[in-house]
Order: structure tokens, then sequence, then C-alpha cells
């Protein structure tokens, strides 16, 4: 008698293949959770952060996210990210810095971004002295002992006090300019100094290592190669009666404070502003930047060491 077992070939057709979907479902669950678990959403959420949280950390490049997935929650990373002269590839060391120091988040990234994390006169390199008159010297930044800017020309005994002072053509015809719009209001602008050569930074230098030790010296004076006047950009001022320690107590003083910047000068070492820039306030020490530069530093109360390191050397 024949005998029909394809209703039973069937059933087992069909139960071998659920089994086989079965097994490949699985496998590409599993496959699609392990590859879900590597995912920066996953790892980021695990950590803590939330949905809008994850977007913001998802605009960095790959290596940002990677370490800050590596590292536990930390609730300033946002905060960090946010900040106006965030620069991305400096992550590292504010979130370092941060972790070591009770310091604000704008000061964070004020102070990794000009290198005063690393501590002065570490880790120095070469002024780019292509930049012309926004070189940027500090006590990261410096000059060898043979520069001397072939754009210098001699100051008037007229503007200044002795022989021999020297500026570079831009920046003293904005000095001139300055002096004369000082003058129309009855002010006199001197300079006290300008240029100095490497060797005679090294004097002075030298001369308050010698006399207030190691420390106090590196807060008033620049070791030699570090120092701005040597740049022939920054000069000195003083007026009739002061000294560099009254200066702020003359009517020149606010003058400039309320206009230097109109002509392209900026005070370089302003109050407050010393864990930024390792010198004490210097009411007398003015810096030729340009008018755009110096009206940015200005209005926005920065150093001249930020906006160098946010728009200059960061482009």
């Amino acid at each position: 008698m024949y005998q029909n077992n394809n209703g039973e070939d069937m059933k087992k057709i069909l139960k071998y293949k659920f089994v086989i979907i079965g097994i490949i479902t699985v496998i590409l669950l599993s496959i699609y959770i392990v590859n879900y678990r590597n995912t920066y959403n996953y790892k980021l959420k695990k950590l803590g952060y939330s949905d809008s949280e994850i977007n913001e950390i998802k605009k960095l490049n790959d290596d940002s996210i990677e370490y800050i997935s590596s590292i536990n929650y930390d609730k300033d990373i946002l905060k960090l990210i946010n900040e106006k002269y965030f620069i991305e590839k400096n992550l590292k060391r504010y979130i370092d810095y941060k972790s070591k120091n009770n310091v604000n988040n704008s000061d964070v990234i004020a102070i990794v971004n000009v290198k005063a994390d690393k501590g002065f006169y570490n880790d120095t390199k070469d002024t780019d002295i292509k930049k012309g008159y926004l070189m940027l010297t500090n006590k990261f930044y410096k000059l060898n002992s043979s520069y001397d800017s072939s754009n210098m020309v001699l100051v008037s005994n007229q503007h200044s006090y002795g022989e021999n002072q020297m500026l570079t053509r831009e920046a003293y015809s904005a000095f001139i300019s300055m002096f004369k719009s000082a003058k129309e209001e009855n002010l006199t602008l001197i300079i006290n100094s300008s240029f100095r050569s490497y060797e005679d930074q090294d004097k002075i230098y030298k001369y308050y290592l010698t006399t207030l030790g190691e420390e106090e010296a590196n807060k008033r004076a620049a070791k030699a190669g570090f120092s701005e006047h040597q740049t022939g950009l920054s000069v000195d001022i003083q007026t009739y009666g002061s000294t560099g320690d009254t200066f702020e107590e003359f009517d020149e003083f606010k003058w400039l404070s309320d206009n230097a910047y109109k002509y392209g000068f900026i005070l370089r070492y302003p109050k407050g502003k010393e864990y930024i820039t390792g010198y004490e306030y210097e009411s007398w020490h003015y810096r030729y930047v340009g008018v755009e530069v110096s009206t940015y530093i200005h209005d926005n109360d920065i150093t001249f060491d930020e906006y160098y390191a946010y728009f200059i050397e960061n482009n």
C-alpha cells in the first residue's frame, strides 16, 4: 500500500527552516548587540551622558570622542566644550588641568591654550617672525640672539627719553598718531623704553636675578630672547613726573585705557591676568598689534597670548 510522507517531510523542512532562521536571527542579534556596544552612543550612555550631551560630544572628532568614552563621566566636559575659546586638540589637557586645580572653566581654557599649564619657560619654541607685527614672544616663544627687525626706525627725542630708541616703522607711526591725539587733550606720552637687543635684555634679567632671586626676577623681567622689547613692537610709556609704579595714577594712563586700542596698542600685562601672561601687572607696557586685533582684545578683555593661541596658532 502506498504511503504519502509529503506532509511529514514538509513539517520537517519547515522545522529546519525555523531553526535555521532562529539561529541566523540569534547570530545577527548578537552581532548587532556587539556592534552597538562598540558605538559611541552606547559607551557614552553607559557612562551616564544624556542624549543631548551625547549629541554635543559627537560633534567632536573620533579621537576626542574615544577619549571621553574611555574615562569616567565628567559633568564639566560639556561646559569646557562650549567655552568660547575651546580648542579641541587641547581637550585632554583641559580635563587633566581641571581635575587637579580648583579653577573655573574659562580660566582652564585660557591657561591651557597659552600653555601656562606646562609651567613658564617649559616646552618653548621659536617665535614665528613671519607673523610680522602679530608675532608672539613670551615665556613660551623666543627669539634668537641675532634677531633684529630690518623694519626698525629711530624714535625722535620729541617722543622719548634718551638716545637711540627704536621701533618698527608701523609701531612708531601708530605711536605718533596716538601721541598727537593725547596731546590735543594736553596729555603727554613719552617712550621710556622701546627696542632692546638680546644682550640688553640679558643684562636686565641678570640684574633682577642677582638682586631679587629667580622667582621674583621671572615676574619682573623676561629672560633674554623671551622679551617683547626685542621685537621692536613694544613700548614702556611714561609721562612727566611719573615712574613705572606710579604711571597708573596719571591721566595719561586713564586716557590710554580708553583709547590705546584705537591706534593698535594694547596693555600687554594687565592686572588680574598674571597667571596667563606670567608677568606682574605693568601699567606702562604697551604692545602694537594693529587696530583690528587691539580692538578685539580690548572689547573681549583677553590678553594677546589668548588671542594668538585661538585665532592665529589654532588656525
